[in-house]
Parts: structure tokens; sequence; C-alpha cells
């Protein structure tokens, strides 16, 4: 989520969130391997002067370890815009974000140093932290401000790469495989909360579902489809997006991006944040490392979800079956398109992409991104009421692959 200072908080989507983990308390019991407390009473007579005791608390919590580990690597990005736009987010941000001059502050997030390489260090943080900005700086872990360039961006996974000169970087963390991860282990989440003011706060938490399908938007609202993510009940607050979800070594599980702060009834949730998964990550810096974006395969057409399409439309316009209430409805087709020369046309209803079942738009999506540029897909689709199948054979585009109607 983008961390603007005038934001409301609803679902901080594929943009807004993070803490980390603090002190001295591990879950389950394992505070025993490393904390050890004495109990007694000590009774101060009448008359007696008050004074401060020796902790009986002996050694460091794992927590702590943890903290100690990777905190040196954490650091708070500071979106710099022109002051006619700093509290707009999604603008055009350009690769050239290391001139500074006549830029003010628009938001602030977080990030995590994972490499340093040939005299550059290189940072992820959330692609909607850096939204918008013409210019980024870096808030290291000493206190030390520095110039940070864009390497790349991906809206689709809210991911972003950085880099700065690696003169001053002592830390760098790792990653690990976030496959292994299990409902209930101890994380710890660091990062921004509010902004700089508060730079690497930590918060605690366990793992609370290793593998949870939540809807993705983007800074307008659009949908993005449906991304994988980890649950946690670690604290995360607007300013912690980008920022590190760490396991009690001090490696990183994932990337805090989101916080659900309601449901969509309105009721009032706790406890209830999300980090894209370190195997994601890993896959998509390294590709951003090496293009500056992520190709993905389309089909070249416009979407809207069927069951926003009046029911009247559905019998009269769509011609659909009674049974039919859910898929996506093309609406334009490009040009030379995939889905052009397999000869899909408007008002066509997909209802299943491969062995995927479609229900709406970002289901199309999120399926046609689990395939590669080339591929041949088999959908199925309905056409003035009938069912029809065709093979696509899906080419490369951009970013933003398939797009759905508002």
């Amino acid at each position: 989520m983008t961390e603007g200072k005038n934001k409301n908080l609803k679902i901080i989507s594929i943009a807004f969130a993070a803490g980390l983990v603090g002190g001295g308390v591990t879950l389950g019991g394992n505070y025993l391997l490393n904390e050890y407390t004495n109990f007694g009473t000590t009774v101060v007579g009448t008359g007696q002067k008050v004074s401060v005791n020796n902790s009986k608390v002996e050694g460091q919590s794992l927590a702590t370890k943890a903290f100690n580990h990777v905190s040196g690597a954490v650091v708070s990005v500071i979106n710099l815009q022109k002051s006619s736009n700093t509290t707009l987010f999604g603008g055009q941000t350009t690769n050239d974000t290391s001139d500074t001059s006549g830029l003010s502050t628009a938001s602030e997030g977080s990030g995590v140093i994972y490499k340093k390489n040939n005299g550059e260090a290189y940072i992820v943080t959330n692609n909607h932290v850096v939204a918008g900005a013409n210019g980024l700086q870096v808030l290291l872990a000493d206190g030390k401000k520095v110039t940070a360039k864009l390497v790349g961006k991906d809206a689709y996974t809210d991911l972003a790469v950085l880099s700065i000169s690696a003169d001053k970087v002592d830390t760098v963390a790792s990653f690990v495989n976030s496959d292994k991860l299990e409902p209930g282990q101890s994380v710890l989440a660091i990062g921004s909360p509010l902004g700089t003011q508060y730079a690497t706060s930590v918060t605690e938490g366990i793992i609370s579902a290793t593998n949870r399908t939540v809807k993705a938007t983007d800074e307008q609202g659009n949908s993005l489809g449906n991304e994988t993510v980890i649950q946690t009940d670690a604290a995360i607050n607007p300013g912690n997006s980008g920022g590190p979800l760490v396991n009690l070594a001090g490696q990183i599980v994932g990337i805090n991006s989101m916080k659900l702060a309601s449901s969509q009834d309105g009721t009032s949730v706790e406890g209830m944040g999300f980090a894209i998964p370190a195997n994601t990550v890993v896959k998509i810096i390294n590709e951003l490392e090496k293009n500056g974006s992520i190709t993905r395969p389309g089909m070249g057409v416009s979407m809207l979800d069927l069951a926003s399409v009046s029911a009247n439309d559905q019998k009269n316009i769509l011609k659909l079956p009674t049974d039919i209430s859910k898929g996506a409805v093309v609406m334009t087709i490009s040009d030379g398109s995939p889905a052009a020369r397999a000869g899909l046309k408007q008002y066509d209803v997909i209802t299943k992409f491969g062995d995927a079942d479609i229900t709406n738009a970002s289901d199309l999506r999120s399926a046609i991104y689990s395939h590669r540029v080339g591929d041949t897909v088999e959908i199925t689709y309905y056409r003035g009421g009938k069912v029809q199948t065709a093979s696509i054979k899906l080419d490369q585009t951009s970013q933003q692959a398939e797009t759905k109607e508002n």
C-alpha cells in the first residue's frame, strides 16, 4: 500500500503494510531456551532508598537475536514528488529517480537490502511505495540518508527493486524457502510504521496461514487478480509496506504488503496482515534486476465480470443459459491479438481457461499469468447461448496484461 499521509485504511491492498517483531517473547514456550527469569521478591524497608536493580532476565530472546541479525538491512524508502502532486499516487515513475532537487516527501514506506554487487546494494520494496515518484531516497538503519535509483517494478506482484551505493551498507538480509513455512511459526515484521519517525520498529506474531488467496488491487482500485500470500498476526501499519517478515533466525520469509482493516461489510478486524512469499519475491526481483519489468503472457482483451451484468442483459444480449451466472465477458479485442486469432468476439463469456474455472475477470487474469508466453491453452466460452471451445496461443504483453472494464 502506498503510504500517503491522508490515506484512509480499509484494505491496504497490494500496497500498504508491515511492522516488525519485537523484543523478548518467543511463542510456544521457546523462551525457556534463552530466557531465564527469577521471580524472587525484594522488600524495601521503611526509610530505605529505592534503587534500580539488575535485570533478572538472563540472555537474549530468540526474537531479539533475530532482530539484531537483520535490522541493519531494513531501510525506510522515501517517495519524493513535485510539490504540485505530493498527495497523488500512482503517477508515472521513471527509472531516473536520483535527482531529488525541488522535490518534497509524498509518502514513506519500508524496504530491505538483500544483495551487494559491484559497488551497488539492492533493495526490495513494494511497487506502491515508489508509485508516482519523481525521486527516491533511502534512510539506512544507522540514520544516513542516500539517494536511490529505481531498477524495476511490477504492479501485479506489488514489488520493486531499488539500488544505492554499497559503500555505507554493512548488513545484507537473506531469503528462506517460504514453501517450508508452517502455521504457528513465530515471525517478526520490521519497518517504519507512520514513516521514518518510527523507523526500524519491530512487531511479533505467528504465521496464521501459508497460502492465503486475496484479491489484489492497484492504487486506482483496479483489480489485479488473485494473489497467494502469507497471513500473519504481526502488527502491520501504514509505512511498513515493503519491510521484511522474518523468522527467528532473521531470514526473510516474505515482504509485507497488505493489511486487512475491515471486511466487506465494514466489520473491523485485527491481526490480519499479508506478506508476499519469499519464493515469489526472489523470482520477481531476479527478473527485475535483469530486465526492469516482468514479461507475462496475454490474450489482448478487456473484460467485465459477468456478475456485474444485469440479469436482463445476460438473458437478452448475452443470451446465456439460466444456470450460467459466473464468468468473464469479453468487451474489446485488440487487432492481431491471440484472442482475435482464436476467433473470440465481443460479448463472448469465458467460463474456463485451461484447467481453471473462471468466475470473473480476476480469475481469468490469474489463469493467464499462470502460463508462459507461447503456451497454447484451450478455453471454454459461451456465445449466443451455446458453449464453444477454442485454442489460444498466448503472446507477450505488458505488465498489465489484461484490462478490466470499469
